[in-house]
């Protein structure tokens, strides 16, 4: 989608708890937002998916409403901490333009709806760097993302480190 002279284009990055996610928004910002780039054609909107307590329960039956809120409690810390560090990194790299959405749900479709929602232009996600296996039976956000939002996709990749 071609933005105006005036009207900057959507950048959306997917943020987690991960070094990963971190990893990404760094290099995001690094790339695009730094203070040598002032005039960014970017609006940058950070978000992260977190998970239901049902979702992360998975259980039904006797019990299951008293895990509930223990549970929602420590996926509401959780998004508070990835918030946090993002906001942290952000202001660190002097990038106070940011909107930072915290939306439940599954981080496939929370990212694809983000892309939707904001009109983005780029949708950036960090990738975990799994097997072929492993994403087959885990499933890969950035896979998934690559192959139904609709704009441009951006999977980073965390350099190895050597040993």
């Amino acid at each position: 989608m071609a933005a105006s002279a005036s009207e900057k284009q959507v950048m959306v990055v997917g943020v987690d708890e991960s070094d990963y996610g971190v990893h990404a928004l760094e290099w995001t910002i690094d790339h695009f937002f730094a203070p040598s780039m002032p005039d960014s054609p970017f609006k940058l909107i950070v978000v992260h998916a977190k998970a239901s307590a049902s979702s992360a329960v998975g259980l039904v039956g006797p019990g299951a409403a008293e895990v509930f809120p223990v549970v929602e409690a420590d996926l509401k810390r959780r998004a508070a901490r990835v918030v946090e560090k993002a906001k942290e990194l952000c202001t660190s790299k002097s990038v106070h333009d940011v909107t930072i959405e915290v939306v439940e749900g599954d981080a496939r479709n929370v990212l694809c709806d983000a892309v939707e929602k904001h009109h983005a232009s780029i949708l950036v996600v960090g990738s975990h760097g799994y097997g072929a296996i492993k994403r087959a039976v885990l499933g890969s956000v950035s896979d998934y993302c690559a192959h139904h939002a609709h704009c441009t996709v951006m999977i980073v990749k965390k350099p190895k480190t050597k040993h």
